[in-house]
C-alpha cells in the first residue's frame, strides 16, 4: 500500500546572493534556495518521492548563474527523500538508544530482546531488570534463561563463536525487583540508569487470573506506579510503554475502543450509568483497594490467607465489573499510570491473548504453560471433553511476534514525537480476522486425531470432538455422568479413582476459570494500531510484521502453535 505524503513546494529566487556553507567552506550563490522547505505543499505517493523531489527543484534552477556546486542541494534532497521514504524508520531509530526492560525472563520481554538484537544490533545497550540476590546470579540468570536458550538460536548462527560475548555486550543485568521501592535497584545503579536509559519498557507482571490479591496489586497495580517514578528521573527518557492486555475491558460487550482508563473508573459503573442514568455507583478507589488487601493479609494466618486472599481478588474483581484477579490489578495498574504520568510520553499496549510465535525467530516457539494451553493439553489427555462454551463467539489471540513488532513500531512513533500524552494500542485478532471458538476448539481436534497425545506406556490417547455447552449447569452434568460411565468401567481400583477424581476437579477449574472467555462478547477495536501499520514503510511492514489478516488460523493452530506447545512447552511429552 502506497501512502500518501505531504511534500513541499520548492521556490527558488536566483537573483538574490546568500551564503551556503557546504563541508565546512562558505560559497556565494545568484541562486538562492529562498525558502526551500515552503509550507505550501502538495501530495505525492511514496514510491515517487525521489522523482517528484528533483523534477520540483530542477527546473526552478539557473545553472549558468550558479557560483556554487549542486551536491550540497542533492545531499539535502536525498536527506528529504530518505526521511519520507523509510517510514517509521525503526532501525535507524533504535540505533544507540538505550532500553530498560522489566519482566527480562519472561515470555513476551524475551521475545522482544531477541528481536531487537537480531535486527538492530547496533542498538546501545538493553539494560534488564533482574531478581537476584547477587551480580553473579543474576549474570547467570541471563546466560541461562536468555541468551542459551533456542530462542536464540538464530542469533547464535548469525555470530558464530563470538555470539556470547556479542549478547553480553549489549544485555546488562541489573539487580531489582518491581515491587520494591526504587526499584529495589542499589542508588548508584539508578544514577546511573537515570543519566542513561532513552527508552523504558514495562513488560513485568503476574498474569495468574486468580492470584492473591495482594500479590497481583503489589505487581500489576503498584509495580509500573513505582516504574514510573523511577522514569520521571531519567533525563534523556523519550517513552515509557507499559504492556497491558486488552482484557482490562472487564465485562464490556461489543466493539472496544482504544480508551485510557480514568481514575476511579469501573465496568460495573458504565454499566450501572447506561441501564438507568440516574443510578450512583461508587468509584473506584485504587488506594482503598490497596489498604484492604493488605489489612486482609494481615488479618489471617497463614494457613488461611493464601485462599482467603485469592477469593478476595476475584470477588473484587467481580465488584467492579472485570472477570478476574489478573485483569482488574492491570486495569488498575493503567489508571495509575494516566494519573501519574505528568508530562512523560507514555504508550500502553493492549494485547489479546499472546501466544507462540507465527513466524520469527522460530515459528511456533513458546515458553511455559500460557493462557489457552492448559485447555489444550488437558483435552489432549482425555481430561477435558467438554466445556461451558459459546461457539458463535470469537476467541481473540496474537502470536507473540506480532505482539513485539506492534510494540516496536509504537516506540519508535512515539519516541520520535517526544510530546507528552497517553496513546493506547490493541493489539489482537477479534475484529480484523476473528477466529470463532467452535472452530478454535475444531482445530484441537484435527490436531490430535492425526498426531495423538500419548499416555506414559506409550498408548495413544483417542479423543473426540470438544462437547460445548450452553450453561455451566449443562456441564456439571455432563462430567457426572461421564464420571458414572469410567467408574462403571473402571478394574484399576483406588488409584483409578484418584485419577478420576483429580481430573474431574481440573476440569471443574478450567471451567470455572475460563467461563468470562468463552462467552466473551467483546472485540478490540485496533483502529490505532491500523494507523501504525499504516505509517509503516514496505520494507518495515515485512521485518516488523504485525498485520493479523495474514494469519490462516488453521494452519497457525494445527501447523505452528500446537507442534510448538508440544515441542517447546511439554519437551516431547505426549508425543
Amino acid at each position: 500500500m502506497l501512502r500518501s505524503l505531504v511534500f513541499p513546494r520548492v521556490t527558488v529566487a536566483p537573483k538574490n546572493v546568500i551564503h551556503l556553507s557546504i563541508n565546512g567552506d562558505r560559497f556565494g550563490s545568484k541562486c538562492c534556495m529562498e525558502n526551500l522547505w515552503e509550507k505550501s505543499s502538495r501530495k505525492i505517493n511514496n514510491g515517487n518521492v525521489g522523482v517528484s523531489v528533483r523534477d520540483q527543484v530542477s527546473p526552478l534552477i539557473n545553472v549558468e548563474n550558479t557560483e556554487v556546486s549542486m551536491n550540497g542541494i542533492q545531499e539535502e534532497i536525498r536527506a528529504k527523500e530518505m526521511e519520507l521514504s523509510d517510514g517509521l524508520g525503526i532501525v535507524r531509530f533504535i540505533t544507540g538508544k538505550v532500553f530498560l526492560i522489566t519482566g527480562a525472563t519472561g515470555f513476551l520481554a524475551k521475545v522482544l530482546i531477541e528481536k531487537i538484537l537480531r535486527t538492530v544490533p547496533d542498538v546501545g545497550k538493553i539494560y534488564l531488570l533482574i531478581k537476584a540476590k547477587d551480580e553473579e546470579s543474576a549474570m547467570q540468570r541471563i546466560k541461562t534463561e536468555i541468551i542459551n536458550t533456542e530462542l536464540f538460536k538464530t542469533l547464535q548462527q548469525a555470530h558464530g563463536k563470538s555470539h556470547q560475548q556479542f549478547l553480553l555486550s549489549k544485555l546488562v543485568p541489573v539487580i531489582g525487583n518491581l515491587c520494591e521501592s526504587n526499584l529495589g535497584m542499589e542508588m548508584e545503579i539508578s544514577e546511573q540508569l537515570a543519566n542513561e536509559v532513552d527508552i523504558i519498557i514495562n513488560s513485568g507482571g503476574n498474569t495468574t487470573f486468580d492470584e492473591s490479591f495482594d500479590v497481583s496489586l503489589s505487581t500489576n497495580t503498584l509495580g509500573p506506579c513505582r516504574f514510573l517514578s523511577f522514569a520521571k528521573r531519567c533525563k534523556k527518557l523519550m517513552l515509557f510503554l507499559h504492556v497491558s492486555t486488552a482484557y482490562v475491558n472487564g465485562e464490556r460487550q461489543g466493539t472496544l475502543l482504544e480508551k485510557p482508563f480514568n481514575l476511579g473508573d469501573s465496568i460495573a459503573r458504565e454499566k450501572a450509568a447506561s441501564e438507568s442514568p440516574t443510578r450512583s455507583f461508587p468509584l473506584l478507589n485504587v488506594e482503598a483497594e490497596v489498604e484492604m488487601a493488605l489489612d486482609a493479609r494481615n488479618g489471617f494466618q497463614d494457613s488461611t490467607v493464601s485462599t482467603t486472599m485469592k477469593e478476595l481478588g476475584l470477588e473484587r474483581a467481580k465488584t467492579y465489573g472485570w472477570h478476574d484477579t489478573y485483569v482488574f490489578t492491570k486495569a488498575m495498574g493503567e489508571m495509575m499510570i494516566g494519573n501519574q504520568r505528568e508530562e512523560i510520553p507514555v504508550v500502553i499496549i493492549r494485547p489479546s491473548v499472546i501466544e507462540s510465535t507465527s513466524i520469527e525467530p522460530i515459528p511456533g516457539w513458546i515458553e511455559g504453560i500460557r493462557m489457552l494451553d492448559p485447555l489444550l493439553i488437558s483435552y489432549a489427555k482425555g481430561v477435558l471433553t467438554g466445556l461451558p462454551v459459546d461457539g458463535k463467539a470469537a476467541i481473540d489471540i496474537v502470536p507473540v511476534d506480532m505482539v513485539v513488532n506492534a510494540i516496536l513500531a509504537a516506540t519508535v512513533k512515539h519516541a520520535r514525537m517526544r510530546t507528552p500524552g497517553l496513546s493506547i494500542y490493541h493489539v489482537g485478532s477479534s475484529v480484523m480476522n476473528p477466529i470463532l471458538l467452535q472452530d478454535f476448539f475444531g482445530y484441537f481436534h484435527d490436531y490430535f486425531k492425526s498426531s495423538p497425545y500419548m499416555d506414559l506406556k506409550k498408548r495413544p490417547i483417542n479423543i473426540e470432538r470438544m462437547k460445548l455447552f450452553n450453561s455451566m449447569d449443562e456441564f456439571h452434568s455432563h462430567i457426572q455422568t461421564e464420571a458414572v460411565q469410567k467408574t462403571g468401567d473402571a478394574t484399576q481400583g483406588k488409584n483409578f479413582l484418584r485419577r478420576l477424581r483429580k481430573s474431574l476437579d481440573i476440569a471443574k477449574h478450567l471451567a470455572k476459570i475460563y467461563e468470562p472467555y468463552m462467552f466473551y462478547g467483546g472485540r478490540f477495536d485496533n483502529s490505532n494500531t491500523e494507523k501504525l501499520w499504516e505509517e509503516m514503510s514496505q520494507e518495515e511492514q515485512r521485518s516488523f510484521g504485525f498485520d493479523v489478516r495474514s494469519i490462516d488460523w488453521k494452519d497457525y493452530i494445527c501447523n505452528i502453535h500446537i507442534p510448538g506447545v508440544m515441542t517447546h512447552s511439554l519437551k516431547g511429552r505426549g508425543m
